[in-house]
């Protein structure tokens, strides 16, 4: 069975997916990111992240911390409070721009995704509020 989250806006998808196969693997290193889309996927989880924006890449390779910048339990404490701030706007659509904030994140807390799958909801979120000037949750992101 598999398990689809989306969030699409006018020049970006992020997808979540619960698979029972994955081939790529992960590394420690901060790899160069030249495609628009994005696969994160680890064999040890069942979980993989795909995201797509033109502009992601280019400020990932540019800004993103390097892997183990950051221990799992932060990723995940700042995850869960913007993830959950990202699906109370998905449905205040009068409240908010309805063509950034179109589908929900289906980010359980109660699941180990793993550090990179976090790793990348974290960078994918931060470019987000800086792209576009928004703010999830009570701190900055940096």
């Amino acid at each position: 069975m598999k398990n689809y989250f989306f969030i699409l806006t006018v020049s970006f998808a992020f997808i979540l997916s619960c698979t029972s196969t994955s081939n790529t693997k992960v590394s420690n290193t901060q790899p160069k990111l030249e495609s628009d889309t994005i696969r994160i996927a680890n064999d040890e989880i069942e979980y993989e992240v795909f995201i797509i924006d033109s502009g992601f890449s280019m400020w990932f390779n540019r800004q993103a911390r390097p892997r183990g910048f950051y221990s799992q339990s932060y990723l995940e404490a700042r995850n869960r409070v913007w993830v959950t701030e990202w699906n109370r706007r998905v449905y205040s659509p009068s409240q908010y721009n309805a063509n950034l904030y179109e589908m929900a994140i289906d980010y359980q807390p109660n699941i180990d995704y793993g550090y990179e799958v976090n790793y990348m909801l974290y960078n994918y979120l931060v470019y987000f509020q800086q792209t576009h000037k928004q703010q999830l949750g009570g701190f900055q992101a940096r």
